[in-house]
């Protein structure tokens, strides 16, 4: 019942790390190395603007044929990149990495429809599955990029083409899944509406929020001091896979946890893990790669937490292009900070904005309603 949705889950975050990776190797060569972060934000600002109209779709249609049209329109951004990568203006690669970032937000919000598939005692169960999902595109995709070079240069086409096709392919791959999706039934019925408005939801919103901008902002200073430090490549590689790892492997223990505790609870645990891994980054050393990962599983704890709290398609959307947003904003300015004073002031940064939240989640008295609670 699950599998169409992490299918097309897994495959749409395979495409964007694909073409992700190259879409900057290419402007550094055509536009030059300053530029090459810009591709990459159009995808950022793509799944913001995506997943509003998502979650407009899923109110007029519903979830399933909502998630469908934004795996077109990433198809179509697809199309767009293998374009610019053959020859046409490298200016269409912008437009075709923002229509790329629709099909993303569509990855990212089909935790929801799986969350509808379950019965509610499972609900958070179900999330965490297909957020488990992304890690085998995130790991998968990266071995395919020299592979598909090789194809590109076999059909005659420029080897920088190849991570494009691939993208393309693997997008494809993923709407041809999100067919087999189940229609559910629609989320903002009038009592989902009440169990799951006011303030535990603006906090929900505010801990998935705060998990992003923290995460973001010190993942992106990460490359800039191992170069500093003059550490290879292949250090950096094992750096962010062990962060990546605390992203997403341990999200089926967080999905049982909050359908076992509630998401309040999990939700503290992230905003407390966030705290402690801002302070162990400014440690270099045994402790620093250690920390990354504690850091990827607090957002990790923060974002599903959060999700469970969320309960209509207009809330869903609004949070997520929310969360990108604010991740275009901490990749454009973590780099500066860092220059100010290295990861002491990041961290300072990330105290600053988890320790109200921190306070208001613990002062809430309310209990945290949840879907399960509604049926």
């Amino acid at each position: 019942m699950l599998t169409p949705v992490v299918l097309a889950a897994a495959l749409m975050n395979a495409a964007m790390v694909a073409a992700s990776a190259v879409s900057a190797i290419l402007i550094a060569d055509d536009l030059g190395p300053a530029l090459a972060g810009l591709p990459n934000t159009a995808g950022v600002l793509g799944t913001a603007a995506g997943a509003v109209l998502i979650g407009r779709w899923t109110s007029r249609i519903n979830r399933a044929q909502a998630l469908r049209l934004g795996y077109g329109v990433g198809v179509t951004g697809g199309a767009v990149t293998v374009i610019a990568a053959v020859g046409a203006p490298v200016a269409l690669l912008f437009l075709g990495m923002f229509l790329l970032g629709a099909g993303n937000a569509a990855s990212l919000l089909s935790r929801y429809a799986a969350a509808d598939l379950v019965p509610a005692a499972r609900r958070s169960r179900a999330m965490s599955t297909v957020v488990w999902a992304s890690t085998l595109g995130a790991a998968g995709g990266p071995f395919l990029l020299a592979p598909s070079q090789s194809a590109a240069s076999g059909l005659g086409l420029p080897a920088i083409a190849g991570p494009f096709l691939l993208a393309l392919a693997a997008v494809f791959a993923a709407l041809v899944a999100s067919t087999y999706i189940r229609r559910t039934k629609p989320t903002d019925a009038p009592q989902v509406r009440a169990a799951t408005s006011g303030r535990p939801v603006l906090l929900a919103a505010g801990v998935m929020i705060v998990g992003q901008l923290v995460m973001v902002s010190v993942m992106t200073a990460v490359p800039v001091h191992t170069h500093m430090h003059h550490d290879g490549l292949g250090v950096l590689g094992a750096m962010l896979s062990v962060h990546t790892l605390g992203m997403f492997a341990l999200s089926p223990l967080t999905g049982w946890w909050i359908d076992r505790s509630g998401p309040r609870v999990v939700m503290l645990a992230g905003l407390v893990g966030l705290l402690a891994a801002a302070v162990l980054v400014t440690r270099t050393g045994l402790v620093f790669t250690p920390s990354l990962f504690l850091l990827g599983y607090a957002w990790n704890l923060c974002y599903l937490g959060g999700s469970a709290q969320l309960g209509s398609a207009a809330l869903e959307s609004r949070v997520e292009s929310s969360i990108w947003t604010v991740s275009a904003l901490a990749t454009a300015t973590s780099p500066w900070l860092f220059t100010l004073g290295g990861f002491p002031v990041l961290a300072a940064v990330s105290l600053t904005l988890a320790v109200p939240v921190l306070v208001l989640v613990l002062r809430q008295r309310e209990r945290m309603v949840t879907l399960a609670d509604t049926e």
